[in-house]
């Protein structure tokens, strides 16, 4: 076992440039190790581990991310347990890809969520089983490897200028005229299944249309955490993905839905193009 500190810093000021270094470290030292284990802080954490399985697809090797809800230097706390699960996981024969780690869970990369703020049990794996579960020695693994026979992949180009809008009652829709200056791509988190306002001066759908033809490329997710989108059951859904060149989120989350369209960007911004790698399953980030 050899530690590098590749960073320092509060996980808050996570940015895409610092995956691209992880990748990188990563990359340098593959054939060197039989796993990686990454310490990282919990804010941003389930942003990296999304990040790192587009970055770093068909990994052979386990890449398992943790942290702690408590710092490892005072008495009480949850930071040695999930860093020596996070080694027992990595040590698991047949692990293989990205995962976090976290209260005995491990979790699949594209999969992972914070959903508190404070308790030890701060990660779920959402839309999606636990890949396993580890209680002290024992490991219980719910998903099978698939990636030993697969060639690893690795990319270090990676395109920030992704927006995500979450909407609330009473925004009006101008908001996406300053968003579509300043960002080539936006995710938007809808309502319910994936219901956009288009009355009046809140017509979302009505500016949609002025930037589809700028060649923005825009993703609808939910606001809901669990069970994703589905734009056919509302009938301005149905409007938006046949009138218009938008793509939906499904099942997937939007620590997800982000990364992975930074990803894809870095390689092309033609719609057909990107609507093809957006539905194509990395690392089950999606069940459509």
């Amino acid at each position: 076992v050899d530690t590098i500190q590749l960073l320092n810093i509060d996980s808050t000021n996570i940015q895409p440039e610092h995956w691209v270094m992880m990748t990188e470290a990563i990359e340098e030292n593959y054939n060197k190790y039989d796993g990686f284990v990454i310490t990282h802080g919990t804010d941003t954490l389930a942003y990296t581990s999304a990040a790192l399985s587009y970055l770093i697809q068909n990994s052979n090797k386990p890449i398992v991310l943790t942290g702690a809800q408590k710092p490892i230097n005072v008495e009480i706390t949850d930071a040695k347990k999930n860093l020596l699960d996070s080694f027992r996981f990595a040590s698991e024969e047949g692990v293989s890809g990205v995962y976090v780690v976290f209260d005995g869970k491990a979790i699949i990369g594209t999969r992972a969520r914070k959903v508190k703020s404070k308790s030890y049990s701060a990660f779920e794996s959402i839309n999606f089983p636990v890949a396993a579960i580890i209680d002290d020695r024992r490991i219980t693994k719910y998903i099978s490897n698939y990636n030993i026979e697969k060639e690893v992949k690795i990319y270090k180009k990676i395109y920030p200028s992704i927006f995500l809008l979450k909407l609330a009652p009473g925004m009006e829709a101008d908001v996406l005229d300053y968003i579509g200056e300043k960002y080539e791509g936006l995710v938007i988190e809808s309502y319910g299944a994936g219901g956009l306002p288009f009355l009046d001066k809140r017509n979302f759908l009505h500016k949609l249309e002025g930037l589809i033809e700028k060649g923005k490329i825009i993703v609808i997710a939910t606001q809901v955490m669990f069970e994703g989108s589905d734009m056919g059951i509302y009938e301005v859904g149905v409007k938006a993905l046949q009138k218009y060149n938008v793509l939906q989120a499904y099942d997937m989350n939007i620590e997800a839905v982000i990364t992975k369209l930074m990803w894809i960007m870095a390689q092309t911004k033609d719609f057909e193009e990107v609507r093809t790698m957006f539905y194509t399953r990395i690392h089950e980030d999606s069940l459509y």
